[in-house]
């Protein structure tokens, strides 16, 4: 349960500033420890997730302990059990350790606590259920590091239970098993996800979001959404996707790399909307007036494949329409062949290479060039511009200035 010095405290202490936190805490008789996915993170040797904080010491006497020194607090939510601890500008948020109490009327409440194995038994996964101190050793109360090593994903105490008190537990398990799931997932927590799959109805359909982003960004998203599929999971908020092998054919294509709106993306490749289901997704999904716009459009751009294929014709494309967009659509039709050429990766590649192509001529560079006819600005930038993108936009500015002298004779 307890493994001394087991962890590099480096992959956790991130910010110099916790170590003060630590020791505050300990100055008024209470425990601190880093705990969930950062230490899961940490003991896997990847990049760690956003730091999270337990202490033993109840809000209230956290706020105290802290307003004893000068130290701003801001309450951060679930009835402020958590907090937000402010340390030379530096925000932590700490997490006061608590248990779920059932009610006389059935309802779930939480009710503080001090007792760490207590706190563990409420949370989601084993393997989020680890602490670790500022000196490296190790709390695991339920075999989260063995099944993290064993690639086992399952569910603390009773699956359906833990389920029952937050449903969003579903897609994490399955977020959580693409990460670090090895073989076929654990029966019991598949079987609860499926039998209680219809509770996905009562969440708030952008917590549904976020997660199945996070989901479809996991480098295994085609073999696990093909799961959640195959046993009903998003039947009650999504249709079904009839293009997870495209998914597949997109992370080879941009392996490596990284993809603005990515989330999008691979949405977009996994359904292949026409631009009335484009619409009814970015809806559903409530997706931001940003996302939605980029959505709907990767379904009606009027773009074809084979103007990819031609490297003048991808310069122009990304003058109009931007680098990230083009890059988006590019990959949500090269994804839909039936293999993954070397061509294709080659054309990905140039336009993920490819810098951002601006104008280089402002009304200002003209009127200083000496026309003094302010009318004829607009008309004689407009030319140029089209000048600029016939040369496919070699000419510089300096040339295009030559050019102007002859346009305003004419225009």
């Amino acid at each position: 349960m307890i493994r001394d010095n087991y962890i590099d405290t480096s992959k956790l202490i991130r910010n110099d500033k916790v170590k003060d936190l630590f020791a505050l805490i300990a100055r008024h008789g209470g425990v601190l420890r880093f705990v969930g996915g950062a230490v899961r993170d940490a003991l896997m040797g990847i990049k760690g997730a956003d730091l999270d904080l337990a202490t033993d010491l109840s809000p209230e006497e956290l706020a105290e302990a802290c307003a004893d020194e000068n130290i701003e607090t801001i309450p951060l939510g679930i009835k402020q059990s958590n907090i937000g601890v402010i340390i030379d500008g530096t925000e932590f948020k700490v997490g006061s350790l608590y248990k779920y109490i059932i009610k006389d009327d059935g309802s779930r409440d939480i009710e503080f606590t001090d007792n760490w194995e207590e706190d563990a038994a409420r949370r989601d996964l084993t393997i989020n259920a680890v602490y670790a101190d500022e000196n490296g050793n190790v709390f695991d109360y339920y075999n989260g590091i063995e099944d993290l090593e064993k690639g086992n994903v399952h569910f603390i105490g009773s699956a359906t239970q833990r389920i029952e008190e937050d449903p969003v537990r579903i897609l994490r398990f399955f977020r959580f098993y693409s990460l670090f799931g090895k073989g076929d997932p654990n029966t019991k927590a598949l079987e609860a996800c499926r039998e209680n799959s219809q509770l996905l109805k009562k969440l708030p359909l952008e917590k549904i979001r976020d997660e199945l982003f996070k989901i479809i960004k996991t480098p295994k998203a085609p073999e696990v959404y093909k799961l959640m599929q195959d046993n009903g999971i998003l039947s009650y908020v999504m249709p079904d996707a009839e293009h997870i092998d495209d998914l597949a054919h997109l992370n080879e294509i941009s392996q490596g790399t990284e993809l603005e709106y990515e989330a999008l993306v691979k949405l977009f490749v996994l359904y292949r909307p026409d631009t009335a289901l484009a619409e009814n997704l970015a809806v559903r999904l409530k997706l931001s007036r940003v996302e939605k716009h980029l959505f709907t459009f990767l379904a009606d751009s009027g773009i074809r494949f084979d103007d990819f294929l031609d490297h003048k014709k991808v310069l122009k494309l990304c003058y109009e329409y931007t680098n990230d967009f083009c890059q988006a659509k590019f990959l949500t039709m090269a994804a839909q062949e039936e293999e993954v050429t070397a061509n294709i990766k080659e054309v990905y590649a140039f336009i993920n290479d490819l810098p951002e192509l601006v104008f280089p001529l402002k009304g200002k560079d003209i009127i200083d060039y000496g026309l003094t006819d302010s009318a004829k600005v607009g008309k004689i930038l407009k030319e140029l511009e089209q000048i600029w993108i016939d040369s496919d936009f070699d000419l510089t500015k300096e040339q295009l200035l030559v050019q102007a002298a002859n346009l305003k004779e004419v225009i």
